[in-house]
């Protein structure tokens, strides 16, 4: 109560869009913000504005819909002047679900759940702040109201992408129709993971459509609202982090594999004997050869896994890239010491070690750029 003395109007954005506890959905979309109305009423705020979802109505079934749609109906019940904001899919640069469907539309291939034919609506972030604005700001508004928050064009998935692949400066995507056991699949593994956005829920609600008249929206912004479709194509480095979303975890991938791989060839692979002799060819003493041979191995697939899991008590990941750095300069100048012949090589086993030195370095800088 004593945040909202002296309050005018509440805006209520919280939301969330995966629920990995069972009760987030509950607590963050209906029971907090239920008290959070009953609050304001009683400290006497005269407007409130509810940021509810598109598809928050009388047919919902997910829990994501079925708990903001609790909240909408807790607050139309109120005496209190109200606007409940019921947004299609977002498009912010700067929003996290639409750097994911970028990243997505970006793709060398795109694959697509189904054929790509589900309905959404997509609106410009700009045209939801200019409403949820005058909502707030309104005197002589209807006591309560909701708004589809809906750009002008309806469109399928497989256009959307389209759409986003456009302002990322990309190539039009290649697309590659996935069958829908496979999607529901995907999206219950996916569901498991911290911050994924695809999920069962997802699905279902992508599945079911998100699409409404725009008429409201024109109606508050006294214009159509923003066309996607028409947008320039977006500063190069919209496009850039987005391909940097899926480039990057394949280059760390490609990178865990290789340490991975060299691990299981030389621990049981490759002939042991073989392996010994290069060892006694670098000078390594007898009685160490063994160790060494299996230390080496245990610690490439140590540099592998961690690689693709770093656990975030042990710092920043740059730390794990420049002892790899390390290590393969380590190796080079060792080999090339005692086994130059090896430069000559018509397989370059040595020279390709510059292009994953050039790698580990990228990565270094992209991490430094990452940190806040």
């Amino acid at each position: 109560m004593p945040l909202l003395d002296g309050v005018d109007v509440v805006v209520n954005a919280v939301g969330v869009f995966s629920d990995r506890s069972g009760h987030d959905f509950q607590r963050l979309h209906a029971d907090a913000p239920i008290l959070l109305f009953g609050a304001a009423v009683r400290a006497g705020v005269r407007r409130i504005v509810q940021i509810s979802a598109l598809g928050a109505d009388s047919h919902a079934q997910s829990a994501y819909h079925l708990t903001k749609r609790a909240a909408d109906d807790a607050l139309r019940a109120l005496p209190v002047s109200s606007l409940i904001v019921q947004p299609s899919l977002v498009f912010s640069p700067e929003g996290s679900s639409t750097k994911f469907f970028t990243a997505w539309a970006t793709l060398p291939l795109v694959p697509l759940p189904g054929g790509g034919a589900q309905r959404v609506q997509p609106v410009h972030v700009d045209d939801v702040v200019e409403l949820v604005t005058k909502g707030a700001l309104a005197t002589e508004a209807p006591p309560n109201e909701s708004v589809a928050a809906v750009g002008p064009e309806p469109m399928t998935m497989r256009t959307y992408l389209g759409v986003l692949a456009r302002l990322a400066g990309a190539a039009p995507p290649m697309f590659l129709p996935v069958p829908m056991p496979l999607v529901t699949l995907a999206a219950r593994i996916g569901e498991r993971l911290p911050g994924a956005f695809v999920s069962s829920d997802a699905l279902d609600m992508l599945e079911r459509g998100n699409t409404a008249p725009d008429d409201g929206m024109r109606r508050w912004l006294g214009r159509p609202p923003t066309s996607l479709s028409r947008l320039p194509a977006l500063p190069r480095g919209f496009g850039m982090e987005a391909k940097l979303a899926w480039a990057v975890p394949l280059l760390i991938g490609s990178i865990a594999a290789v340490w991975i791989w060299t691990a299981i060839v030389s621990a049981w692979l490759y002939p042991r004997d073989a392996s010994l002799d290069l060892l006694a060819r670098v000078g390594a003493p007898p009685g160490t050869r063994v160790f060494l041979l299996y230390s080496a191995a245990a610690c490439d697939l140590l540099l592998g896994a961690l690689s693709l899991a770093w656990p975030a008590r042990l710092g920043p990941r740059t730390r794990l890239w420049q002892g790899q750095i390390a290590l393969i300069v380590f190796y080079s100048l060792l080999i090339t010491w005692r086994l130059p012949e090896y430069w000559l090589h018509p397989y370059g086993p040595l020279s390709k070690n510059l292009p994953m030195l050039a790698a580990l370095v990228l990565l270094i800088q992209l991490d430094k750029k990452s940190r806040p």
